[in-house]
């Protein structure tokens, strides 16, 4: 029986406030869909070619580069213009962790998957932290890793539920440090303006998101900075990914 992958809604497509409850994208796109555009990176020539034959059997995705460093990775996110850029972690001439900033830091809108053997809290952590939509060990089926490139894409956001438990583990095991005070004396409206604004968005986009005006977001995140006793947008950011769990920023609802 294929094994199935978890999902966890992005910001942008939750709406419930029921943890990891959100709905997968249609398994097959309309007729009129332009292919997925999937860009792999891995060191290994030989496991290139056996991801691209298992997932272009669906018309729905496409490949349309491969890279075996994190430079040539980096340079074919702005040649190629992928939507979903499938990701090793351990690569030659830096980290997959390295790679995957550079690519949200260039193009905010590529979305970036895991595909890694590593399944350590530690590794998981980080590569979330980076910035990437979800994490799967390489060990899933063809039909799950097609999936959650389709849910990746649509805005979604994935766990393999082999990695699940240890990121379960991180929360249950805060602190309760004085970076989590600060954060729990934000509104709830502040807590989702920072979490768009962890994820990248601009005000206009979080305005759109939040229903709201722009003036409005500003307005909340200039409070959102005096509380934190920050100044830059960039470090308010960092912070409330540092001091949040995954879980917790793939769940915080819009409204």
């Amino acid at each position: 029986m294929p094994r199935p992958v978890r999902a966890l809604p992005s910001f942008s497509a939750y709406r419930h406030n029921t943890l990891m409850n959100s709905g997968n994208p249609p398994t097959h796109p309309p007729a009129s869909a332009s292919p997925i555009r999937v860009l792999l990176v891995d060191d290994h020539e030989v496991v290139r070619v056996g991801i691209r034959t298992l997932i272009t059997r669906d018309p729905g995705i496409a490949v349309v580069a491969e890279a075996g460093n994190v430079k040539d990775a980096v340079a074919a996110v702005s040649e190629h213009l992928p939507q979903v850029v499938l990701l090793d972690i351990r690569l030659p001439g830096g980290s997959g962790f390295d790679g995957c900033r550079q690519m949200l830091k260039e193009h905010p809108s590529v979305r970036v998957m895991v595909l890694s053997s590593y399944a350590d809290s530690e590794t998981v952590m980080k590569a979330i932290a980076s910035g990437a939509s979800g994490y799967l060990l390489k060990e899933v089926d063809g039909e799950g890793l097609v999936k959650s490139i389709k849910n990746v894409a649509a805005g979604g956001s994935v766990l393999d539920p082999n990695v699940t438990h240890l990121v379960l583990g991180r929360i249950k095991s805060g602190d309760g440090s004085q970076e989590n005070n600060k954060l729990s004396s934000l509104s709830a409206q502040e807590r989702r303006v920072i979490a768009l604004v962890a994820e990248g968005k601009t005000n206009k986009e979080i305005a759109t998101a939040m229903g709201l005006s722009d003036k409005t977001i500003k307005n909340y995140f200039s409070n959102i900075l005096d509380k934190l006793g920050m100044s830059r947008r960039s470090q308010a950011a960092a912070f409330y990914v540092q001091n949040t769990s995954a879980l917790e920023r793939y769940s915080t609802p819009l409204r």
